[in-house]
């Protein structure tokens, strides 16, 4: 689904996705679940968060749609026994769905979309009269630090904004989608927060925090050249240390956005 995905075929990738659930990473979206739900979830992944909607939704069923073949033939492997998930690869934009859905969800995936708009208005046509939307995504202009990380990082993220933005892709989707829906002609909008917050201590935290590390090993924005390489590799020394030694907390800030149509 990410037209332009910073390594998202490196293995890592497959980490991330195969570590995420509902309860930790879409908790806002299990009181939608209900039994007999047609469901397509958009920028799917691996299938690790479908595979597990797919348990809640009983006799229903639910396509997993992803534009990165690796991803989808791994789920395909991990999740052959779950009879009522389907994983395609495909484009959003050349999608054709087999039926129309009551539910579309989509997290973390209309961050990389540089034509969100016309995405929204083939959402609208794929779903029945009556369903829903729910979008999970990012600002990824209001992230909070604490304390706040080396200057390098934060140079290093300044640039992944502006290198993003001028791609074409949006850094403040989780607020301004709810406009977005509106003037595709949704209904009935509810924004929800949805911030994930890691705090020093807990499980995982500094394999959360080292999320902008993995972006940072990428050499792409030195490639197309917004940073040179030298500050790129000082970010990650800078960036690895703060997270052993002095890092308390990160803030994600996520919004749940919901529409009917």
């Amino acid at each position: 689904m990410k037209e332009k995905f910073i390594d998202r075929k490196d293995q890592q990738a497959n980490k991330i996705f195969e570590r995420r659930t509902l309860a930790s990473d879409y908790r806002t979206l299990r009181p939608l679940l209900k039994p007999g739900l047609s469901v397509l979830d958009v920028g799917c992944g691996t299938g690790t968060l479908t595979n597990e909607v797919a348990s809640h939704i009983g006799d229903g069923t639910i396509i997993g749609l992803d534009n990165t073949a690796s991803f989808i033939d791994i789920g395909k492997e991990h999740y052959a026994e779950t009879e009522n998930l389907d994983l395609v690869c495909d484009n959003i934009f050349n999608y054709q769905p087999p039926h129309q859905f009551d539910l579309i969800i989509t997290a973390r995936t209309m961050q990389w979309l540089t034509d969100i708009p016309k995405a929204l208005k083939l959402f609208k046509s794929w779903l029945k009269p009556g369903g829903q939307i729910s979008i999970l995504d990012y600002n990824h202009t209001t992230i909070v630090w604490d304390p706040a990380p080396p200057e390098t990082m934060q140079a290093f993220y300044r640039t992944f904004l502006r290198w993003r933005a001028d791609a074409g892709m949006n850094n403040q989707v989780a607020d301004e989608v709810a406009t977005l829906l509106q003037q595709q002609g949704f209904e009935s909008i509810e924004t929800i927060n949805a911030d994930q917050v890691y705090h020093k201590g807990e499980a995982d935290f500094e394999t959360n925090l080292a999320i902008w590390i993995k972006v940072a090993q990428s050499k792409q924005m030195v490639t197309e050249g917004y940073i040179s390489d030298e500050l790129r590799l000082q970010a990650i020394a800078d960036y690895t240390h703060w997270i052993e030694t002095e890092a308390r907390s990160m803030t994600l800030k996520m919004n749940d956005v919901r529409a009917y149509v």
